[in-house]
């Protein structure tokens, strides 16, 4: 399994610029183009990063975090949610980008191989950012009355949040 994910990626590689080369597509310009996109991306969701970050830790520092994992452990305790996973189970929902950036903060201060680590991992992976996507798939589509598609994406990420810690529970013990 090593030697097979050792060599998987420069493979991937590999295959992608010899069928780009193959079918004629300029792979250098094609993949500055891409950088310059990435760019600019990133350019364009930093004010909400930042507005996203600021928010929670005027929410952390105001008490009101603490207040709200103190009223919700015993509902979260017996689940196997950590309380340090609060900020990320409020942010999943919302934003990609800020529970990408909730989730280093997690790993950073608990580190990646403990179980709030771990919870906070799986957490990730295995739930979805719902009002996002809700605006954007429905919007597109130009529904006007979600009827029962909220409250159904809100159920799934509070089963993903508590089948997560479930599953971290069950592979790694604690």
């Amino acid at each position: 399994m090593r030697l097979i994910s050792s060599w998987l990626v420069p493979l991937f590689i590999f295959f992608v610029l010899t069928a780009g080369y193959i079918r004629g597509v300029k792979v250098y310009d094609a993949f500055v183009d891409g950088a310059k996109e990435g760019i600019t991306t990133v350019f364009k969701i930093m004010p909400y990063l930042i507005a996203m970050f600021v928010a929670i830790e005027v929410f952390r520092a105001s008490g009101a975090m603490d207040m709200l994992a103190r009223f919700t452990a015993p509902v979260l305790k017996p689940l196997g949610i950590p309380s340090e996973v609060l900020p990320l189970i409020i942010v999943r929902p919302l934003s990609g980008s800020a529970s990408l950036g909730v989730l280093g903060n997690i790993l950073s201060t608990a580190g990646p191989d403990s179980y709030i680590g771990r919870v906070a991992s799986t957490m990730m992976g295995s739930t979805e950012t719902t009002f996002y996507v809700l605006t954007v798939y429905l919007g597109a589509v130009g529904v006007k009355k979600s009827r029962h598609a909220l409250p159904a994406a809100v159920m799934a990420d509070i089963t993903g949040f508590i089948v997560a810690a479930m599953a971290v529970r069950w592979v790694f013990g604690n």
